[in-house]
């Protein structure tokens, strides 16, 4: 795993520790402070912590019977290059009901743990998971609620850049952990295969947002000032 030091710069510059204006009673134990526009911080310690912790708990199980779910498009090319990086099982997309409680659903699985990156959006494989007492791990922003996780990574689970970041760095600790690798040198796979890859219109749709929103930060601290 990387020096903590270099870990928080990364989480840093791709906004990782950057929350939701939300914030729940679940979360308050994780945010370090609120910036003036509202949105809450992540305490970036809290988030280098959990990542290892979690990769050591996920490389206590079977890496075939790891599920990792993403839902949010964003998080498609981080869980599937977590899958291939370390042999979990990648659902993407809408999760079909009864992929984890039917036994005679085309898409049967029978999970040991489920990594989902939103309990939110992922809240059917969420259910499922408990009700076949699977242990579910979540990457968790300001304003999820933790029932039914087991164990989380406090962390902006909406950024491309902050989820590429977050399954990159686990990949890398789970297969440090089960001694597949070494060092960090020795995993093959760059923070940027891990990243989704926009199309020119959702490029542009993404720096519009950004313009608009340092706009309006601009002008309530004007208006603040006066």
């Amino acid at each position: 795993m990387e020096e903590a030091p270099l870990a928080i710069e990364k989480f840093l510059k791709t906004g990782a520790h950057i929350g939701t204006k939300f914030k729940t009673g679940d979360m308050h134990r994780y945010i370090f402070k609120q910036r003036k526009d509202g949105l809450k911080v992540l305490d970036v310690e809290s988030i280098d912590k959990r990542i290892k912790m979690v990769g050591g708990f996920l490389a206590r199980y079977e890496v075939e019977k790891i599920v990792v779910v993403s839902k949010k498009i964003y998080g498609h090319i981080p869980a599937k290059m977590f899958s291939e990086a370390t042999g979990a099982k990648a659902l993407t997309g809408r999760f079909v009901p009864g992929t984890f409680t039917n036994p005679l659903a085309k898409e049967f699985i029978e999970p040991q743990v489920v990594l989902v990156t939103d309990p939110n959006s992922d809240g059917q494989a969420v259910s499922e998971a408990t009700k076949v007492r699977a242990p579910v791990v979540a990457l968790c922003s300001t304003n999820n609620t933790l029932r039914n996780v087991d164990l989380i990574i406090p962390i902006n689970n909406k950024g491309r850049k902050s989820l590429a970041l977050a399954y990159w760095l686990l990949a890398k600790e789970v297969l440090e952990k089960k001694g597949i690798i070494k060092k960090d040198e020795d995993f093959g796979k760059t923070l940027e295969d891990f990243e989704y890859k926009m199309k020119d219109e959702e490029r542009e749709e993404e720096e519009f947002e950004e313009k608009t929103m340092r706009r309006k930060f601009k002008t309530r601290d004007r208006r603040g000032k006066k």
